[in-house]
């Protein structure tokens, strides 16, 4: 046996399945066998193995291992002269195997082999080829010294920035996405260290490679796709503590006591700072618009004020303004996002609606107030007229300066390529249109393979550069039955660095996958969510109904307090609903589902509306997929009515 290939999953059914697929259109005449290693996934990634790749040799773990020891699990059983460890979430071309092969065995000295790759928009991945991370090389990489500095041996030598990333070089860690490795020098040096859970492992065997006498060989002239973090769904914060406490385990195990302590050292600076960037993050992509709109609305309430007082003459107790201003900025805020004036991309009717409703909410409220504490309804009146103001040239502005997260809805349609012949383009176009997508235009690509003319407009894939320009293109992508591995690669390397969105399109499949940025976990355009639950809307529509039904439900207690199974039970559920831990109701639990839309565990499921019914688990998961796909309140409210008393489960 020539190759053993081994790959552990974990729930990335989709990317796992055009891996596979790559895999073994790559392997040609060479006799080889292949693991897939899955980790308990409950994506139906185990059945999709067993339907369409029935010569795969799938161990199906009961738990998650991790990477090391699922990785550990198939070496052991395998019987090639060489193994390969593979990332799901990679594409390789269709003589990659072939080239690593011959490399391998034109020098007996090389013990493992890492390639070029590149991302899912075709950008080089510097970890294709690293350093040891000393604590010198870990602390100019931590602080930024590896980015200002790239050309320098000194301050780049953490992905060896300096070193022709298209020439064949001697490295000291290669890449656990694909570890080229011979069954000799793993039978020398030992497997996986299975200590490392995530992370890390990588760099252990790369230096006990060497430290076996040994090289290890960036090798350009293969590269493949990594959608960099889709098996590991890598979230910020999370991901950091992992993959830095990785490194503080290997610097304990390789280096000296001096030198682990003041790697740990660096390590656990780096860990609060990157953590505390992760944070700061994610709490300015969510709330910069809100924050900016209060701030907006606040100021020019008291502008008003001001110019009111001047011309009426009437005064206002700073005291009470100071208080009631930010009461009315919060409830135009919160009203507004209700109402979707914070989805994105941006929609203006949205904003307006749920900024006059919240004036209408906040007349309300004045209405409610002891006259002791009243002021101008007129104000109240100016203070929504500019609200509307306000917010609406808030994000014309963020628009004009062309920030993507905030342009505005039907300004930003794509544009799409499609690359292949007739039958597989009219296919992908049908499948885009049930998707709820804003498409502009389809531009047909014609493969380099193809003689195969659509029509007098389509655009030789040689040619993109001038589709670029003229038809604007935003996304390509590739229909895999008609275009080779080989060349889907090497046409996002070539046009890296424009601005288009890469995805393939499997054979048979209703299903697209790609991947727009390595700080993104992926791209599936599936028809299950052309109207899934965790739609921006939906999401909000599933808030405004918890919030509320649990405030009334919570409010008529005394009324229905006999009619429910566990008074303690339901009066804690519907509290952790209120303030947002819990929702009324939510999957089915305990089915092996499909993996779907992520939503709060629920009070009540979909089939506590006929208790009676003996489910089987197959019925039950039918359920949770239609309740997924087809979500509106209305069904909520349905399962709510007729399981009243089971709220206290």
């Amino acid at each position: 046996m020539k190759l053993s290939i081994v790959i552990v999953n974990y729930n990335v059914k989709y990317f796992l399945q055009q891996c596979l697929t790559s895999v073994f259109a790559a392997l040609n005449d060479i006799e080889a066998e292949v693991f897939v290693v899955d980790n308990n996934s409950i994506d139906g990634s185990c059945e999709m193995v067993r339907s369409n790749f029935p010569q795969v040799k799938l161990i199906e773990s009961k738990e998650n291992l991790g990477f090391s020891k699922g990785n550990n699990l198939a070496i052991k059983k395998s019987s090639g002269k060489y193994v390969l460890l593979l990332n799901p979430d990679t594409v390789v071309e269709e003589d990659t195997f072939n080239k690593v092969v011959l490399q391998m065995d034109s020098d007996s000295k090389i013990g493992g082999l890492g390639v070029k790759m590149i991302d899912g928009k075709g950008k080089f991945l510097p970890e294709s080829k690293r350093g040891l991370p000393t604590p010198k090389v870990a602390f100019y990489k931590i602080f930024g010294l590896s980015t200002l500095f790239p050309n320098s041996q000194k301050f780049g030598a953490y992905h060896l920035t300096y070193l022709d990333k298209d020439t064949i070089h001697e490295v000291d860690i290669l890449s656990g996405a694909f570890m080229f490795m011979r069954k000799e020098t793993l039978d020398k040096v030992g497997l996986l260290d299975e200590s490392f859970f995530m992370y890390g492992e990588d760099i252990d065997l790369s230096y006990r490679i060497q430290q076996g006498g040994y090289k290890n060989i960036y090798f350009p002239d293969a590269q493949i796709i990594h959608y960099k973090g889709e098996s590991t769904k890598k979230t910020s914060v999370n991901y950091v503590f992992v993959f830095y406490n990785a490194m503080i385990i290997f610097a304990k195990k390789h280096f000296t006591n001096s030198n682990a302590g003041a790697f740990s050292l660096i390590i656990n600076l780096a860990i609060y700072f990157r953590a505390a960037l992760a944070l700061m993050k994610r709490l300015v992509s969510k709330l910069f618009l809100p924050i900016t709109d209060f701030g907006g609305i606040v100021i020019g309430l008291f502008i008003a004020k001001e110019i009111y007082h001047k011309y009426t003459e009437i005064p206002y107790e700073n005291s009470l303004v100071g208080l009631i201003f930010p009461i009315y900025g919060f409830i135009w805020i919160f009203i507004n996002f209700l109402f979707g004036g914070y989805d994105k991309p941006i929609n203006l009717l949205k904003n307006l609606k749920g900024i006059l409703i919240g004036s209408a909410a906040i007349l309300i409220f004045y209405s409610l107030l002891d006259e002791s504490v009243r002021f101008s309804r007129a104000l109240t009146l100016i203070g929504g007229t500019w609200a509307i103001f306000i917010t609406i040239i808030i994000r014309l502005l963020l628009h004009v300066f062309k920030l993507k997260e905030y342009q505005l809805i039907g300004t930003n349609k794509k544009i799409i390529g499609i690359a292949g012949t007739h039958i597989e383009v009219g296919r992908i176009k049908t499948l885009l249109k049930k998707l709820e997508i804003e498409i502009e235009a389809f531009i047909p690509i014609k493969p380099t393979s193809s003689m195969e003319i659509i029509d007098t407009f389509q655009l030789p894939i040689h040619k993109l550069n001038n589709g670029l320009e003229l038809f604007k293109m935003n996304e390509l992508i590739f229909c895999s039955v008609d275009v080779s591995n080989q060349e889907i690669i090497e046409t996002m390397a070539k046009h890296s660095e424009s601005n288009l969105e890469y995805k393939i399109a499997p054979k048979n499949r209703d299903y697209i996958v790609g991947s727009s940025s390595i700080d993104t976990t992926g791209d599936v355009y599936k028809l299950l969510e052309s109207n899934s639950i965790n739609s921006s809307e939906n999401s909000r529509k599933k808030i405004i109904f918890d919030i509320s039904c649990s405030l009334l439900l919570l409010i008529l207690f005394p009324l229905w307090i006999n009619k429910t199974n566990s008074i303690s039970n339901t009066f804690l559920n519907l509290f952790k609903t209120l303030v947002g831990r819990k929702s009324i109701i939510g999957y089915n639990m305990n089915i092996k589902n499909t993996l779907l839309p992520n939503i709060k565990r629920g009070i009540l499921s979909p089939k506590d509306a006929n208790p009676e019914l003996n489910l089987t688990a197959d019925v039950l998961h039918q359920q949770n997929i239609s309740y997924a796909k087809h979500y509106t309140p209305k069904s909520d409210l349905n399962i709510l009515l007729k399981s009243l008393k089971s709220l206290g489960n």
